[in-house]
């Protein structure tokens, strides 16, 4: 419950982190990114929601640089989706033969799924969708997609994402309606980048049922 809340209240959080810990939040916010799209069993760490609190956080002063955070996180996605890759080219698909915690083969195949509609811009677009941005690089590594393709996929969709969603926080994170509703805004975002997943889900249940 600790740790739901602390994502709920995101923007509490993360002034907590910067007033206890100063700098040191740079390297917990790089290994957040890095860990939840770096490590294929946690995506379930705040991706969209955290960038959006993080550029929020950068609008007031003597927190975070926005000009310092954004390159810093690009490179912890990147560096987080080349981990996955070769985790994926080395283990394949025996992560997923006993279905434990995260590692669920229907996860592996929405995103074969999300591959086969979008073909290789699949590394790039996947970078918007939870889940599916932790899964699609472990994927990549397991496909004939060469490692030179996926990383340069891999930086520009890193790229856009990081952009966005720090940017939004960082314009529109200090509107007063937006700060006093930051909770029901980070279950917006939650809700809405969950639907292209959740609608999967539903095809996949139709598919079989038929």
């Amino acid at each position: 419950m600790e740790f739901i809340n602390s994502i709920l209240h995101i923007d509490i959080t993360l002034i907590q982190w910067a007033q206890n810990w100063g700098a040191l939040i740079y390297l917990i916010l790089f290994l957040i990114i890095f860990c939840e799209t770096g490590l294929v069993f946690m995506p379930f760490l705040p991706g969209d929601s955290l960038l959006f609190a993080v550029g929020a956080l950068a609008a007031r002063p003597d927190f975070i640089k926005l000009e310092s955070i954004i390159p810093l996180l690009i490179l912890a996605a990147t560096m987080g989706d080349s981990l996955n890759y070769f985790v994926g080219k080395k283990l394949g698909r025996s992560l997923f033969e006993k279905e434990q915690f995260f590692l669920k083969k229907k996860y592996l195949t929405m995103t074969e799924e999300f591959f086969e509609k979008k073909g290789v811009w699949a590394v790039s677009l996947a970078r918007f969708f939870p889940i599916i941005r932790t899964m699609s690089p472990f994927f990549a590594g397991m496909s004939l997609l060469t490692y030179k393709k996926f990383i340069t996929l891999s930086f520009f969709g890193s790229l856009a994402w990081v952009f966005i969603f720090c940017l939004a926080g960082y314009y529109f994170g200090q509107v007063e309606i937006i700060q006093k509703n930051f909770t029901l805004l980070v279950l917006g975002i939650i809700a809405i980048s969950l639907i292209p997943l959740a609608l999967n889900v539903v095809k996949m249940y139709r598919t079989k049922t038929l």
